[in-house]
Protein backbone atom coordinates (compact mmCIF):
# COMPACT_ATOMS: atom_id res chain seq x y z
CA UNK A 1 0.00 0.00 0.00
CA UNK A 2 1.83 3.42 -0.40
CA UNK A 3 1.85 6.31 1.42
CA UNK A 4 -0.28 9.79 1.45
CA UNK A 5 2.80 11.22 0.79
CA UNK A 6 3.15 9.13 -2.79
CA UNK A 7 -0.50 10.11 -3.65
CA UNK A 8 -0.32 13.68 -3.87
CA UNK A 9 -1.07 15.34 -6.69
CA UNK A 10 2.26 15.56 -9.56
CA UNK A 11 3.61 18.59 -9.66
CA UNK A 12 2.48 20.92 -13.15
CA UNK A 13 5.61 22.28 -13.94
CA UNK A 14 8.90 20.21 -14.24
CA UNK A 15 10.16 20.32 -10.62
CA UNK A 16 7.61 22.49 -9.13
CA UNK A 17 5.55 21.60 -6.67
CA UNK A 18 1.63 21.16 -6.87
CA UNK A 19 -0.35 24.24 -5.61
CA UNK A 20 -2.15 23.51 -2.69
CA UNK A 21 -4.92 25.75 -0.45
CA UNK A 22 -7.18 28.07 -1.95
CA UNK A 23 -8.21 28.66 -5.60
CA UNK A 24 -8.49 32.51 -6.60
CA UNK A 25 -11.39 33.64 -8.30
CA UNK A 26 -11.33 34.78 -11.98
CA UNK A 27 -10.56 38.82 -11.62
CA UNK A 28 -13.93 40.50 -12.23
CA UNK A 29 -13.91 42.42 -15.40
CA UNK A 30 -15.71 45.11 -13.84
CA UNK A 31 -12.60 45.61 -11.06
CA UNK A 32 -10.00 45.54 -14.11
CA UNK A 33 -11.90 48.70 -15.65
CA UNK A 34 -11.56 50.55 -12.78
CA UNK A 35 -8.20 49.45 -11.93
CA UNK A 36 -7.72 50.88 -16.07
CA UNK A 37 -9.23 54.17 -14.99
CA UNK A 38 -7.21 54.67 -12.01
CA UNK A 39 -4.19 54.64 -14.01
CA UNK A 40 -5.30 56.90 -15.85
CA UNK A 41 -6.43 58.99 -13.79
CA UNK A 42 -3.19 59.04 -11.59
CA UNK A 43 -1.60 59.45 -15.37
CA UNK A 44 -3.26 62.24 -16.69
CA UNK A 45 -3.20 64.32 -13.69
CA UNK A 46 0.25 64.35 -13.41
CA UNK A 47 0.59 65.60 -17.17
CA UNK A 48 0.01 69.20 -18.59
CA UNK A 49 -3.96 70.25 -19.10
CA UNK A 50 -3.37 72.88 -21.00
CA UNK A 51 -0.90 74.09 -23.43
CA UNK A 52 -0.25 78.01 -24.28
CA UNK A 53 1.84 79.72 -26.02
CA UNK A 54 4.09 80.75 -23.19
CA UNK A 55 4.43 76.77 -22.12
CA UNK A 56 2.69 74.13 -20.66
CA UNK A 57 0.03 74.06 -16.88
CA UNK A 58 0.71 70.49 -15.46
CA UNK A 59 -2.13 69.53 -14.05
CA UNK A 60 -0.68 69.21 -10.20
CA UNK A 61 -0.62 73.02 -9.99
CA UNK A 62 -4.46 73.23 -10.01
CA UNK A 63 -7.52 70.40 -10.20
CA UNK A 64 -4.82 67.42 -11.22
CA UNK A 65 -4.19 67.25 -7.98
CA UNK A 66 -7.74 66.74 -6.23
CA UNK A 67 -7.93 63.68 -8.93
CA UNK A 68 -5.07 62.04 -7.79
CA UNK A 69 -6.49 61.71 -4.81
CA UNK A 70 -9.61 61.06 -5.88
CA UNK A 71 -7.71 58.36 -7.67
CA UNK A 72 -6.42 56.16 -4.39
CA UNK A 73 -9.80 56.33 -3.74
CA UNK A 74 -11.05 54.38 -6.92
CA UNK A 75 -8.14 52.35 -6.69
CA UNK A 76 -9.39 51.18 -2.81
CA UNK A 77 -12.38 50.18 -4.79
CA UNK A 78 -10.65 48.20 -7.11
CA UNK A 79 -9.17 46.21 -4.27
CA UNK A 80 -11.84 46.13 -1.66
CA UNK A 81 -13.88 42.76 -1.89
CA UNK A 82 -17.54 43.92 -1.31
CA UNK A 83 -18.87 45.30 -4.80
CA UNK A 84 -21.23 47.43 -3.54
CA UNK A 85 -18.17 49.47 -1.73
CA UNK A 86 -16.26 49.27 -4.90
CA UNK A 87 -19.02 50.72 -6.88
CA UNK A 88 -19.24 53.46 -4.39
CA UNK A 89 -15.62 54.14 -4.18
CA UNK A 90 -15.25 54.36 -7.96
CA UNK A 91 -18.31 56.75 -8.28
CA UNK A 92 -16.56 58.93 -5.64
CA UNK A 93 -13.44 59.00 -8.06
CA UNK A 94 -15.56 59.41 -11.32
CA UNK A 95 -17.12 62.65 -10.24
CA UNK A 96 -14.06 65.00 -9.76
CA UNK A 97 -12.46 62.73 -12.55
CA UNK A 98 -15.62 64.04 -14.81
CA UNK A 99 -16.48 67.57 -13.50
CA UNK A 100 -12.67 69.15 -12.74
CA UNK A 101 -12.04 69.00 -16.44
CA UNK A 102 -15.03 70.53 -17.59
CA UNK A 103 -14.51 73.18 -15.08
CA UNK A 104 -11.23 73.36 -16.03
CA UNK A 105 -11.94 74.07 -20.32
CA UNK A 106 -14.95 76.22 -19.30
CA UNK A 107 -12.86 78.09 -16.44
CA UNK A 108 -9.96 78.95 -19.33
CA UNK A 109 -12.88 79.70 -22.05
CA UNK A 110 -14.28 82.24 -19.79
CA UNK A 111 -10.63 84.12 -19.12
CA UNK A 112 -9.46 83.87 -22.69
CA UNK A 113 -11.66 82.74 -24.71
CA UNK A 114 -10.81 80.30 -28.06
CA UNK A 115 -7.11 81.97 -28.79
CA UNK A 116 -4.08 80.55 -27.69
CA UNK A 117 -4.92 77.64 -25.94
CA UNK A 118 -4.91 73.78 -26.29
CA UNK A 119 -6.14 70.95 -23.93
CA UNK A 120 -3.37 68.67 -22.89
CA UNK A 121 -3.09 65.42 -22.81
CA UNK A 122 -3.53 64.94 -18.77
CA UNK A 123 -6.89 66.74 -19.16
CA UNK A 124 -8.08 64.21 -21.79
CA UNK A 125 -6.83 61.23 -19.80
CA UNK A 126 -8.37 62.04 -16.48
CA UNK A 127 -11.84 62.99 -18.20
CA UNK A 128 -11.41 59.25 -20.29
CA UNK A 129 -10.62 58.11 -17.25
CA UNK A 130 -13.71 59.30 -15.24
CA UNK A 131 -15.60 57.70 -17.91
CA UNK A 132 -14.22 54.63 -17.78
CA UNK A 133 -14.67 54.84 -13.90
CA UNK A 134 -18.49 55.99 -13.97
CA UNK A 135 -19.09 52.65 -16.29
CA UNK A 136 -17.17 50.12 -14.01
CA UNK A 137 -19.26 51.25 -10.90
CA UNK A 138 -22.17 51.15 -13.12
CA UNK A 139 -21.31 47.16 -14.01
CA UNK A 140 -20.15 46.80 -9.72
CA UNK A 141 -22.98 48.40 -8.56
CA UNK A 142 -25.57 46.18 -11.08
CA UNK A 143 -23.39 43.12 -9.73
CA UNK A 144 -22.93 41.71 -13.25
CA UNK A 145 -21.97 37.93 -13.26
CA UNK A 146 -18.35 37.09 -13.43
CA UNK A 147 -17.83 35.08 -16.56
CA UNK A 148 -16.14 31.44 -15.46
Amino acid sequence: MAASRDLAPAASVAGAPARRGRTRRPADPARRRLALAVGMVVLGSFLPWVYTSLGSLSGVRGAGLWTFYAAMLGLAGALVPSRRVAAVQGALMAVPALVLPVWQVLHVLGLVGTGGWLPGPGLLMVFAGGVVAAGASRALWRGAPVPA
